[in-house]
């Protein structure tokens, strides 16, 4: 089959199944329930860690996040049932979710709120003017606070 490929002109170790792509491509939050799952954490205890915090999750749905069987991003309540069923902050489990259903990606940055983030990742779609405007708003911004103290 690879020689098929070949002559037809394709390169063989650059094409990768829609499905494989997808899985490789689009995994960050099913490989960290993955990791959680390798480490010893069955998926029954994660579902009895996001009880014990209040909230609920399937066994069943852990593990089809792991296969990364899930097609639809997680609403928010769920994406915090999961955050406590692997023992993870919230916002790191929001941010891979975002990465495997969205695309998103964003630098993560040391020092800023969550509202700051949110306008450094909007920031990437704009046009290189705005971007120095925007830039210049928030160096202004947090002169100030560092004045104030």
């Amino acid at each position: 089959m690879t020689a098929r490929r070949a002559e037809r002109g394709q390169d063989p170790t650059t094409q990768i199944p829609d499905r494989l792509a997808r899985d490789i491509d689009r995994d960050d939050l099913s490989r960290m329930v993955r990791e959680v799952n390798d480490s010893g954490v069955s998926y029954q205890e994660m579902s009895d860690r996001a009880a014990a915090a209040g909230l609920s999750i399937s066994k069943p749905y852990m593990q089809k996040l792991a296969a990364n069987n899930v097609t639809t991003a997680p609403l928010e309540d769920r994406l915090e049932a999961i955050a406590a069923a692997i023992g993870k902050p919230p916002a790191l489990v929001k941010r891979a979710a975002a990465i495997q259903w969205l695309n998103y990606d964003a630098t993560e940055l040391s020092g800023y709120d969550d509202d700051v983030r949110i306008i450094v990742a909007h920031l990437a779609g704009m046009d290189r003017p705005d971007v120095k405007r925007w830039r210049a708003m928030i160096e202004a911004a947090e002169r100030a606070e560092a004045e104030d103290d």
